[in-house]
Protein backbone atom coordinates (compact mmCIF):
# COMPACT_ATOMS: atom_id res chain seq x y z
CA UNK A 1 0.00 0.00 0.00
CA UNK A 2 1.14 3.73 -0.86
CA UNK A 3 -0.46 4.93 2.42
CA UNK A 4 -3.30 7.14 2.99
CA UNK A 5 -5.40 4.28 1.47
CA UNK A 6 -3.79 4.53 -1.95
CA UNK A 7 -3.17 1.10 -3.96
CA UNK A 8 -0.36 0.97 -6.48
CA UNK A 9 0.51 -2.27 -8.69
CA UNK A 10 3.39 -1.88 -11.15
CA UNK A 11 2.93 -4.03 -13.79
CA UNK A 12 6.49 -4.36 -15.56
CA UNK A 13 9.79 -6.46 -16.84
CA UNK A 14 12.95 -6.81 -14.57
CA UNK A 15 14.71 -5.83 -17.54
CA UNK A 16 13.15 -2.61 -18.68
CA UNK A 17 14.90 0.22 -18.14
CA UNK A 18 11.64 1.94 -18.45
CA UNK A 19 10.29 -0.38 -15.84
CA UNK A 20 13.35 1.63 -13.98
CA UNK A 21 12.61 4.55 -14.19
CA UNK A 22 9.51 3.80 -12.36
CA UNK A 23 10.76 2.05 -9.81
CA UNK A 24 12.93 5.04 -8.98
CA UNK A 25 11.00 7.39 -8.70
CA UNK A 26 8.35 5.42 -6.26
CA UNK A 27 11.62 4.89 -3.90
CA UNK A 28 12.34 8.46 -3.82
CA UNK A 29 8.47 9.37 -3.34
CA UNK A 30 9.12 6.80 -0.75
CA UNK A 31 5.81 5.07 -1.56
CA UNK A 32 5.24 1.26 -1.36
CA UNK A 33 3.75 -0.96 -4.13
CA UNK A 34 2.84 -4.49 -5.41
CA UNK A 35 5.58 -5.33 -8.54
CA UNK A 36 3.60 -7.69 -10.58
CA UNK A 37 6.28 -9.00 -13.40
CA UNK A 38 5.26 -9.81 -16.65
CA UNK A 39 5.72 -12.53 -19.44
CA UNK A 40 6.51 -10.23 -22.37
CA UNK A 41 6.06 -13.60 -24.66
CA UNK A 42 2.80 -14.59 -22.91
CA UNK A 43 1.51 -11.01 -22.51
CA UNK A 44 -0.94 -11.05 -19.17
CA UNK A 45 -4.81 -10.37 -18.66
CA UNK A 46 -3.75 -7.43 -16.50
CA UNK A 47 -1.50 -6.12 -19.38
CA UNK A 48 -3.62 -6.34 -22.34
CA UNK A 49 -6.67 -4.91 -20.19
CA UNK A 50 -4.75 -1.86 -18.79
CA UNK A 51 -2.74 -0.98 -21.77
CA UNK A 52 -4.61 -2.43 -24.61
CA UNK A 53 -2.94 0.07 -27.09
CA UNK A 54 0.46 -0.18 -26.75
CA UNK A 55 0.39 -3.72 -24.80
CA UNK A 56 3.77 -2.62 -23.43
CA UNK A 57 5.91 -2.10 -19.59
CA UNK A 58 5.59 -0.40 -17.81
CA UNK A 59 2.02 0.32 -16.43
CA UNK A 60 1.33 1.81 -13.40
CA UNK A 61 -2.87 1.01 -11.38
CA UNK A 62 -3.26 3.27 -8.91
CA UNK A 63 -6.54 2.37 -7.26
CA UNK A 64 -7.65 0.37 -10.03
CA UNK A 65 -6.90 2.92 -12.45
CA UNK A 66 -3.52 2.32 -15.27
CA UNK A 67 -1.81 4.63 -16.09
CA UNK A 68 1.25 4.01 -19.28
CA UNK A 69 4.71 5.35 -20.77
CA UNK A 70 6.89 5.91 -18.24
CA UNK A 71 7.88 9.45 -18.67
CA UNK A 72 4.10 9.93 -18.20
CA UNK A 73 4.16 7.58 -15.12
CA UNK A 74 6.55 9.37 -13.80
CA UNK A 75 5.17 12.93 -13.99
CA UNK A 76 2.26 11.30 -12.91
CA UNK A 77 3.62 9.79 -9.47
CA UNK A 78 5.27 13.56 -8.63
CA UNK A 79 1.88 14.98 -9.27
CA UNK A 80 -0.32 12.71 -7.62
CA UNK A 81 2.04 12.38 -4.55
CA UNK A 82 2.91 15.88 -4.43
CA UNK A 83 3.06 15.57 -0.83
CA UNK A 84 4.99 12.83 -0.33
CA UNK A 85 9.04 12.69 0.09
CA UNK A 86 10.73 14.94 -2.58
CA UNK A 87 9.29 16.92 -6.09
CA UNK A 88 10.99 15.29 -9.03
CA UNK A 89 10.16 17.80 -11.48
CA UNK A 90 10.74 21.62 -10.59
CA UNK A 91 8.73 23.75 -9.13
CA UNK A 92 9.90 27.01 -11.57
CA UNK A 93 7.48 26.31 -14.83
CA UNK A 94 10.53 27.17 -17.48
CA UNK A 95 12.67 24.84 -15.85
CA UNK A 96 9.90 22.00 -15.84
CA UNK A 97 9.89 22.80 -19.43
CA UNK A 98 13.31 22.46 -19.65
CA UNK A 99 13.33 18.83 -17.86
CA UNK A 100 10.36 17.82 -19.94
CA UNK A 101 12.23 18.82 -23.16
CA UNK A 102 15.53 16.51 -22.32
CA UNK A 103 13.67 13.74 -21.06
CA UNK A 104 11.83 13.81 -24.49
CA UNK A 105 15.78 14.85 -26.28
CA UNK A 106 17.07 11.22 -24.51
CA UNK A 107 13.81 8.89 -25.48
CA UNK A 108 13.90 10.17 -29.34
CA UNK A 109 17.77 10.01 -29.73
CA UNK A 110 19.66 7.35 -27.23
CA UNK A 111 19.70 4.21 -28.72
CA UNK A 112 17.70 1.15 -26.90
CA UNK A 113 20.26 -1.24 -28.28
CA UNK A 114 22.82 -2.90 -29.88
CA UNK A 115 21.75 -6.79 -30.05
CA UNK A 116 22.54 -8.44 -33.17
CA UNK A 117 24.77 -5.06 -35.39
CA UNK A 118 27.16 -5.62 -36.82
CA UNK A 119 30.26 -3.54 -36.38
CA UNK A 120 29.71 -0.85 -39.09
CA UNK A 121 26.32 -0.36 -37.81
CA UNK A 122 27.92 -0.31 -34.06
CA UNK A 123 30.56 2.42 -35.38
CA UNK A 124 27.91 4.40 -36.78
CA UNK A 125 25.63 4.41 -33.43
CA UNK A 126 28.62 4.93 -31.44
CA UNK A 127 29.09 8.21 -33.41
CA UNK A 128 25.72 9.36 -32.72
CA UNK A 129 25.62 8.31 -29.22
CA UNK A 130 28.71 10.44 -28.95
CA UNK A 131 26.93 13.47 -30.29
CA UNK A 132 23.72 12.87 -28.13
CA UNK A 133 26.31 12.78 -25.27
CA UNK A 134 28.14 15.63 -26.01
CA UNK A 135 24.39 17.67 -25.99
CA UNK A 136 23.78 16.19 -22.49
CA UNK A 137 26.99 17.36 -20.65
CA UNK A 138 26.01 20.53 -21.65
CA UNK A 139 22.69 20.09 -20.52
CA UNK A 140 23.97 18.61 -17.26
CA UNK A 141 26.21 22.08 -16.73
CA UNK A 142 23.62 23.94 -16.96
CA UNK A 143 20.58 22.06 -15.19
CA UNK A 144 22.98 21.49 -12.60
CA UNK A 145 23.91 24.62 -11.69
CA UNK A 146 26.92 23.35 -10.86
CA UNK A 147 25.62 21.14 -8.19
CA UNK A 148 25.35 17.46 -8.15
CA UNK A 149 22.63 16.11 -10.55
CA UNK A 150 20.42 17.26 -13.37
CA UNK A 151 18.05 18.10 -10.29
CA UNK A 152 21.00 20.20 -8.45
CA UNK A 153 21.64 19.03 -5.22
CA UNK A 154 19.03 15.83 -5.61
CA UNK A 155 18.03 13.72 -7.83
CA UNK A 156 15.05 15.05 -10.22
CA UNK A 157 13.18 13.98 -13.16
CA UNK A 158 15.57 13.97 -15.78
CA UNK A 159 17.89 12.00 -13.59
CA UNK A 160 15.46 9.61 -12.89
CA UNK A 161 14.63 9.35 -16.93
CA UNK A 162 18.01 8.60 -17.39
CA UNK A 163 19.22 6.85 -14.68
CA UNK A 164 16.45 4.07 -16.02
CA UNK A 165 19.10 2.72 -18.73
CA UNK A 166 22.54 2.64 -16.37
CA UNK A 167 22.19 -0.79 -15.97
CA UNK A 168 21.97 -1.05 -19.60
CA UNK A 169 24.35 1.26 -20.29
CA UNK A 170 27.12 -0.61 -17.53
CA UNK A 171 25.92 -3.98 -19.33
CA UNK A 172 26.32 -2.83 -23.05
CA UNK A 173 30.33 -1.64 -21.95
CA UNK A 174 31.01 -4.39 -20.57
CA UNK A 175 30.04 -6.39 -23.69
CA UNK A 176 31.69 -3.94 -26.01
CA UNK A 177 35.05 -3.20 -24.02
CA UNK A 178 33.55 0.78 -23.89
CA UNK A 179 33.05 3.74 -21.71
CA UNK A 180 29.95 5.62 -23.25
CA UNK A 181 29.80 7.84 -20.07
CA UNK A 182 33.59 8.54 -21.18
CA UNK A 183 35.45 10.76 -18.82
CA UNK A 184 37.56 12.19 -21.39
CA UNK A 185 34.81 13.13 -23.57
CA UNK A 186 31.85 13.96 -21.30
CA UNK A 187 33.60 14.03 -17.58
CA UNK A 188 30.51 15.83 -16.25
CA UNK A 189 27.77 12.54 -17.63
CA UNK A 190 30.79 10.05 -16.42
CA UNK A 191 31.10 11.71 -12.28
CA UNK A 192 27.19 11.91 -12.94
CA UNK A 193 26.83 8.10 -13.90
CA UNK A 194 29.73 7.33 -10.55
CA UNK A 195 27.23 9.73 -8.38
CA UNK A 196 24.09 7.57 -9.42
CA UNK A 197 25.13 4.37 -8.87
CA UNK A 198 25.72 4.73 -5.44
CA UNK A 199 22.49 6.04 -4.73
CA UNK A 200 20.69 3.37 -2.56
CA UNK A 201 17.72 3.83 -4.45
CA UNK A 202 19.65 2.87 -7.07
CA UNK A 203 21.06 0.05 -6.08
CA UNK A 204 17.80 -0.98 -5.13
CA UNK A 205 15.80 -1.49 -8.42
CA UNK A 206 18.92 -1.63 -11.05
CA UNK A 207 19.67 -4.88 -12.36
CA UNK A 208 22.25 -6.99 -12.15
CA UNK A 209 24.58 -6.06 -15.29
CA UNK A 210 25.92 -10.04 -15.19
CA UNK A 211 22.35 -10.90 -15.86
CA UNK A 212 21.81 -7.97 -18.45
CA UNK A 213 24.97 -9.45 -20.30
CA UNK A 214 23.35 -13.13 -19.76
CA UNK A 215 20.18 -12.13 -21.26
CA UNK A 216 21.54 -10.16 -24.17
CA UNK A 217 23.89 -12.72 -25.27
CA UNK A 218 20.69 -15.05 -25.29
CA UNK A 219 18.93 -12.69 -27.30
CA UNK A 220 22.01 -12.28 -30.01
CA UNK A 221 22.35 -16.42 -30.37
CA UNK A 222 18.45 -16.75 -30.65
CA UNK A 223 18.66 -14.20 -33.41
CA UNK A 224 21.25 -15.74 -35.03
CA UNK A 225 19.39 -18.95 -34.90
CA UNK A 226 16.42 -17.03 -36.37
CA UNK A 227 18.35 -15.40 -38.97
CA UNK A 228 19.99 -18.92 -40.21
CA UNK A 229 16.48 -20.79 -40.10
CA UNK A 230 15.59 -18.22 -42.41
CA UNK A 231 18.12 -18.52 -44.87
CA UNK A 232 18.50 -22.78 -44.86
Amino acid sequence: MAGGGDELKLVGWWASPFVQRVKLALRLKGLDYEHVEENLESKSDLLLSSNPVYRRVPVLIHNGKPICESSIIVQYIDEAFAGTGRNLLPADPHERAVARFWVAFIDDTLPKSSWGKTEEEKAEEKKKTAEVLEKLEGALKDCSKGKTFFGGDNVGYVDVMLGGFVGWVRATDAMDGVRTFDPAATPLLAAWEERFVELDVAKAVMPDVEKLIAFANAQVLQARAAAAANSS
